[in-house]
C-alpha cells in the first residue's frame, strides 16, 4: 500500500466501537440505517454517536433506497460527512440526492462477474466516490456486510475518475492481499472485524488496521 491507503470501518453503534475504530486509525466510519440489518441504528442512537466522532474521522450513513423522508430525518439529526446509497439507487436519484443534501455521495456497486464492470463506470459519472462491493446472493436479506469477497482480478490495475474504495468480505488476513492484487486506495470493513453479527472487536478493528498499514 501507499501511506495514504485509508480505512472505512462501517456498521458501528455504539459509542465504545466508535472509539475503537478511531483509535485503529479509521478515516471513515459507517452508521446503517437499514432495519434488515444486525448493525442498524435508530436516527437517536446515531446521532450521539456521530457526535463523538473527531474531526478529520469522515462520518458516513449508509442508506438502502431511501425516501427522502428518511434522509431528511437522517440528515437533521445526525451530523454526516457523506452519504452512501447501497441499494438499487439509479444514477438519476444519485444525482437527486447529492443536490437535495449537499452532501458528497457514494455510491455502492455490486461485483460478481465482468458483466458488473460497466455500471462502475456509469456511477462514476455521477457519484463523487464508488465502493466496489461484493454482489450480495439472490434473495439475500443485505445488499452488503454478508462476508464475501468476488474475484479481485477483475478489477485489477482498472481505475475511474472518482475516488473508490473495496469492499466485500475483508478481513485482517486477506486485506494486505487485496490491496496488492487490486491496488484499492481505500478499504472497507464490517463482518470482517466482527466476532458475531453487529459486535464488533476492538482487537480486530485494530488487527485490520495494522495490516492495511503493513501491506
Amino acid at each position: 500500500m501507499t501511506a495514504s491507503t485509508r480505512i472505512k470501518i462501517c456498521g458501528l453503534r455504539d459509542l465504545v466501537g466508535m472509539q475503537a475504530a478511531v483509535d485503529a486509525g479509521a478515516s471513515y466510519v459507517g452508521l446503517v440505517f437499514f432495519p434488515k440489518s444486525p448493525r442498524n441504528v435508530s436516527v437517536v442512537q446515531a446521532a450521539t454517536v456521530a457526535k463523538s466522532v473527531p474531526v478529520g474521522v469522515a462520518k458516513v450513513a449508509l442508506i438502502v433506497n431511501a425516501d427522502d423522508a428518511l434522509l431528511d430525518a437522517i440528515t437533521a439529526e445526525v451530523p454526516l460527512d457523506i452519504l452512501q446509497l447501497h441499494g438499487q439507487e439509479t444514477p438519476e436519484r444519485v444525482t437527486e440526492i447529492r443536490a437535495r443534501y449537499g452532501l458528497p455521495v457514494m455510491k455502492a456497486v455490486g461485483v460478481a462477474d465482468e458483466s458488473d464492470l460497466a455500471a462502475l463506470d456509469t456511477y462514476a459519472q455521477v457519484a463523487d466516490q464508488i465502493l466496489v462491493d461484493a454482489k450480495p446472493p439472490k434473495n439475500a436479506d443485505l445488499p452488503g456486510g454478508n462476508g464475501l469477497a468476488f474475484d479481485w482480478r477483475l478489477i485489477a490495475g482498472r481505475r475511474w475518475s472518482v475516488p473508490w474504495m473495496l469492499a466485500g468480505g475483508l478481513t485482517p488476513q486477506n486485506v494486505a492481499e487485496a490491496i496488492a492484487l487490486t491496488g484499492a486506495p481505500q478499504v472497507d470493513v464490517s463482518s470482517g472485524v466482527e466476532v458475531s453479527p453487529g459486535v464488533k472487536d476492538a482487537a480486530l478493528m485494530a488487527a485490520f488496521c495494522e495490516a492495511v498499514r503493513r501491506s
